[in-house]
């Protein structure tokens, strides 16, 4: 298993393509909390329920003004088909070229498969890791993790 960028580190900064068309850098997501979502490939049937649910769960996400992004391997281009396929609401990211540097530099990055692991990280507002977790590839992590992690963030949640 790899070893994920544990609660209390800085996360590493990147500017990735974006499905939108633009370059999204981290950076300018600072002052609200970020989700980060890796996963290995689009139009994997896992992939593709992980994201789905994440995009229901979207609104829940948004009550804690953070931001979801979606990282993987993948090209701009697949990564288009497929949010325009499930119809998501949020930005994949195209970790792309150099192949799987920012999930190298999470430490989520599967040298066998070539692709990134199923990661997920909380990020608060000043851009530092508050949680994170690795699913096995075949398994969906769901969003309770995440919203429990979003949950510890929001001063005004309760317990």
């Amino acid at each position: 298993m790899p070893t994920p960028l544990p609660p209390g580190a800085a996360a590493p900064d990147f500017t990735l393509p974006a499905t939108g068309g633009d370059a999204l850098a981290l950076s300018s997501l600072r002052g609200r909390p970020v989700i980060l979502a890796f996963y290995p490939a689009d139009w994997s049937p896992v992939c593709g329920d992980q994201m789905a649910l994440y995009n229901q769960v979207l609104p829940a996400f948004r009550a804690h003004d953070a931001a979801l992004l979606g990282v993987s391997v993948d090209g701009v281009w697949c990564h288009r088909a497929f949010a325009d396929d499930r119809r998501l609401h949020f930005p994949l990211l195209a970790d792309f070229e150099p192949k799987g540097a920012v999930a190298r530099a999470y430490g989520v990055y599967d040298d066998a498969e070539g692709t990134s692991e199923r990661a997920l990280f909380v990020l608060d507002a000043a851009g530092v890791v508050r949680w994170s977790f690795v699913s096995p590839a075949a398994v969906n992590p769901g969003a309770d993790g995440i919203l429990d992690a979003l949950d510890r963030l929001d001063p005004k949640s309760t317990p």
